[in-house]
């Protein structure tokens, strides 16, 4: 649990409902159904028009891991290569076999399997770029439906503030309940705004700082699997993969 996360959400909601206790307003007031529906509604329709259906779902996917972030192995996958490159130089590539069959990274699977096959070391790096950048884009992808959510939250808070003045001025001969229904057409838009800004634009850039960890994870295991088929000294493989544990 990314207790962090909970935290600075925390911290940011009792700031705002905090200050606007403080100048004497009333928590209750801020509670209404119809503009939540509006808001939330509104934002995640308009997102849903402009998506295709699996880049939502992969977004909706992800955001588990604002709160559980993958746990990315670097330290163990460094030694793992370590030895690997000095099995290969001892005993030749078909030695990591074994390796390659019992592990459970996909990526990594299909590095090694490449090792084993005895390709080129320019074809295995192209190799593995290629499938790295697709599947950083994709990952993107999905973290980029909370940065929509984010722009459009605060126009569908206006559109809900809009609709709660039509009906609030429907009340105009009636002074007292016509106040009601303009502060309570105000509450749409401090939902689109406080939605956009502490939850949605959080979320998708939380989520883009994610993949990043998550590519340079992999990075780090093509530059290794490289540099294993290069035959490289694994003293020199460790060296030059220490480098990615302090990024």
């Amino acid at each position: 649990m990314d207790k962090l996360a909970i935290s600075g959400f925390l911290l940011a909601v009792l700031a705002v409902a905090g200050g606007f206790m403080l100048e004497g307003g009333s928590l209750t007031t801020l509670l209404h159904l119809p503009a939540f529906i509006i808001v939330v509604g509104g934002t995640v329709g308009a997102v849903m028009l402009q998506t295709p259906w699996p880049q939502f779902q992969l977004g909706l996917g992800m955001l588990p891991w604002v709160l559980r972030p993958q746990s990315l192995p670097m330290q163990n996958t460094v030694e793992r290569i370590v030895s690997w490159g000095t099995s290969a130089r001892t005993n030749g590539f078909l030695s990591l076999e074994s390796a390659a069959v019992e592990e459970s990274d996909p990526f990594l699977h299909r590095g090694l399997n490449l090792l084993v096959d005895g390709v080129e070391a320019k074809v295995l790096q192209d190799t593995l770029d290629a499938e790295l950048t697709l599947e950083r884009e994709r990952l993107l992808r999905g973290a980029r439906i909370f940065e929509a959510m984010g722009g459009y939250s605060p126009t569908i808070g206006i559109v809900g503030a809009v609709l709660g003045l039509i009906q609030a001025m429907s009340n105009i001969s009636e002074p007292k309940l016509l106040g009601m229904g303009v502060a309570t057409a105000f509450v749409a838009t401090i939902y689109g705004v406080g939605f956009a800004n502490l939850v949605f634009i959080p979320v998708g850039n939380k989520l883009k700082s994610l993949v990043h960890q998550h590519t340079l994870y992999h990075e780090l295991i093509v530059e290794g699997l490289v540099s294993i088929a290069q035959g490289e000294n694994p003293r020199n493989i460790e060296r030059k993969l220490a480098a990615y544990r302090l990024s």
